[in-house]
């Protein structure tokens, strides 16, 4: 004699009833495409103020960038010149001081 259970018998009626719902369900409609875009023509006097324009932002970007590279030559100068300036700071502090020295060795 076989045993059967409830739920063997409810397996099938589940994945039924799942796929009639499934299949009764709306389609998804995928969203519209975007209307292609028409090429946008220009006039000559268009494109001579557009290339001019270019033209005008190139030569800015050029100057910033002079401008860049002699505030970065400055500063590295600038750097130099500290760097020297607390060399001379450092040696005449250690004279300043072995003549302190030799003041006190004098005195006694």
């Amino acid at each position: 004699m076989r045993k059967s259970s409830r739920f063997t018998y409810s397996i099938p009626t589940f994945c039924s009833a799942l796929l009639i719902t499934a299949c009764s369900s709306q389609p998804v409609q995928p969203p519209p495409a975007p209307a292609p875009v028409a090429p946008k023509v220009f006039s000559g006097d268009q494109m001579l103020r557009d290339s001019q324009g270019i033209a005008q932002l190139g030569s800015r970007w050029q100057e910033g960038k002079q401008k860049v590279d002699k505030g970065q030559t400055l500063q590295r100068q600038g750097q130099a010149q500290i760097d020297e300036g607390q060399l001379l700071i450092d040696e005449g502090q250690k004279i300043m001081r072995e003549s302190e020295e030799g003041y006190k060795t004098l005195k006694q």
